[in-house]
C-alpha cells in the first residue's frame, strides 16, 4: 500500500504561485508514475500532469502548459508541481496519484493523466486563486 500525502495548496491572488508537494511512504516510490489531478464539486476529476519513474517524461493538459511545471526527487520520496501564472478557473481540490508507467509505441516512456489509471490517491489539497 503507497499512501500519499499532498500539501502546499492554499489562497493566492491571480497571477501569483503556488508549489504543490506529493511525498510518499513506501521506498518503492521510485517506481510509480505520478500525476497531479484537480477536480471542483459536481465534477470529474481533471488530469493536470504527470511524470514518469525517472522523471524523464512529462505531460500536461492545454490548460496549464507553459504555466505548470512538475517534477520529483525520488531521493526524497517527493513530485513537486509549480504553479505559476496562477487564474481563478485553476481553484480546485487537486489530488496527486501513484500508477504506472507505460511505453509509446516507439518504446520510450510516458505517463498517463487519466483518472482509471491510478489506483493509489493520496486526500487533496485545497487551492483557492481570488482577489
Amino acid at each position: 500500500q503507497l499512501d500519499l500525502v499532498e500539501s502546499g495548496g492554499g489562497l493566492v491572488q491571480p497571477g501569483g504561485s503556488l508549489k504543490l508537494s506529493c511525498t510518499g511512504s513506501v521506498f518503492t516510490f521510485h517506481r510509480y508514475a505520478i500525476a497531479w489531478f484537480r477536480q471542483t464539486p459536481g465534477k470529474a476529476y481533471e488530469g493536470v500532469s504527470c511524470i514518469t519513474t525517472s522523471g524523464g517524461s512529462t505531460n500536461y493538459a492545454d490548460s496549464v502548459k507553459g504555466r505548470f511545471t512538475i517534477s520529483r526527487d525520488n531521493a526524497e520520496n517527493l513530485v513537486y508541481l509549480q504553479m505559476n501564472s496562477l487564474k481563478p478557473e485553476d481553484t480546485a481540490e487537486y489530488f496527486c496519484a501513484a500508477g504506472p508507467t507505460h511505453r509509446n509505441v516507439d518504446g520510450s516512456f510516458t505517463c498517463s493523466v487519466v483518472s482509471s489509471d491510478y489506483a493509489n490517491w493520496g486526500q487533496g489539497t485545497q487551492v483557492t486563486v481570488s482577489s
